[in-house]
């Protein structure tokens, strides 16, 4: 099951002194090829289809044409990679979204997002058809919302603040859709490339899906984070990682990903083809990779103005006091490049 960014957050603020890591913390050291700079690229889940432009820039020689040797950590239930940036035992994490970069700014963890590949949060509500629940609206009105306890102290604060929802209506969110698929009238969060094919699998009709991201829920996600002091010591590295990930996202929406579903496959056994292409389908129709600043700014594109509306909404959340968070220390905008104009025909 796809990655709650609120269960990765908490368990980062729960292990921020856990710095002081063994030398196989990271995995197992290995012999790099001639040449190619070693790179070690953390995930905060378990391969899937949200990580196929990394996979795809691995398998298709992306990387090693940028001069990198990249191997790929994978997170999963049991493990937490987020420690590993700031005692720097990796050179590059994944992570959900900007909450995290704003919680390690109030802790003082020396880390920069340096890309966007989402342009939107894949979080979202979903819902029974025919149950008067395809207004976004009406949601806050459901009798039983079934959210997870981390996500009551993050974008469920939001949505009170932001949108009137009310806390008598919760009840707790396992990871298990029986007890959705039970009640009609429930609504549930999910992970928008996820938790639909599971209820079209497992329940057998298309859910009412609501991205927290069209009603103001701002947030970049799928984040590249690297330490500070790798950004102001190896800017070069820090291009050359993001550009053959961005291109690798390019060709793995775009062309033949048989390859890095194979190796995504290998790393988690229990995400199957069929999975992986419907997400993928979820993911170019929601618009994640290609739409908001990326059609304008190139894939992967960040700006400052868009990191200040959701600091200040999770200001306004109650989540952080006003002035404690330097939005503009958040993010290094400098490393996404526009895509070239294609010459007119």
């Amino acid at each position: 099951m796809p990655t709650s960014a609120d269960t990765d957050r908490r368990r980062h603020l729960c292990q921020l002194a856990a710095l002081g890591l063994g030398a196989t913390a990271a995995g197992p050291l290995r012999a790099q090829p001639r040449g190619l700079e070693p790179i070690r690229f953390a995930t905060n889940w378990r391969a899937q289809a949200a990580h196929g432009g990394f996979y795809q820039a691995l398998v298709d020689g992306g990387y090693a044409r940028a001069g990198l040797d990249v191997s790929i950590l994978q997170g999963g239930p049991q493990v937490n990679n987020r420690p590993l940036l700031p005692a720097k035992r990796i050179d590059f994490l994944m992570s959900g979204n900007l909450l995290h970069s704003f919680d390690n700014q109030r802790n003082g963890v020396p880390t920069v997002v340096v890309a966007a590949v989402f342009q939107k949060d894949p979080q979202a509500l979903i819902a029974h058809p025919g149950q008067g629940h395809e207004r976004f609206a009406a949601l806050k009105d459901a009798p039983v919302a079934l959210i997870a306890k981390d996500a009551q102290y993050t974008w469920w604060a939001w949505l009170k603040s932001r949108h009137g929802f009310r806390d008598e209506r919760l009840r707790p969110y396992t990871y298990n859709l029986g007890p959705f698929l039970a009640n009609k009238r429930a609504i549930q969060q999910g992970y928008a490339v996820a938790e639909p094919i599971y209820v079209k699998q497992q329940g057998g009709f298309e859910p009412v899906v609501h991205l927290l991201a069209d009603h103001g829920f701002s947030t970049y996600s799928t984040l590249i984070e690297a330490h500070a002091d790798t950004v102001k010591q190896r800017p070069d590295t820090v291009q050359r990682f993001v550009e053959a990930s961005l291109a690798g996202w390019r060709r793995y929406l775009d062309g033949d990903r048989h390859a890095a579903h194979a190796r995504m496959r290998q790393d988690n056994p229990e995400v199957g083809e069929a999975e992986l292409e419907a997400s993928v389908a979820l993911i170019r129709r929601l618009g994640l990779v290609e739409g908001g600043d990326a059609p304008a700014l190139g894939l992967g594109a960040m700006r400052l103005e868009r990191i200040r509306d959701f600091l200040a909404q999770m200001v306004d959340a109650g989540l952080y006091r006003p002035g404690e968070i330097d939005a503009s220390r958040i993010a290094e905008l400098r490393f996404v490049k526009p895509a070239p104009r294609q010459p007119a025909r």
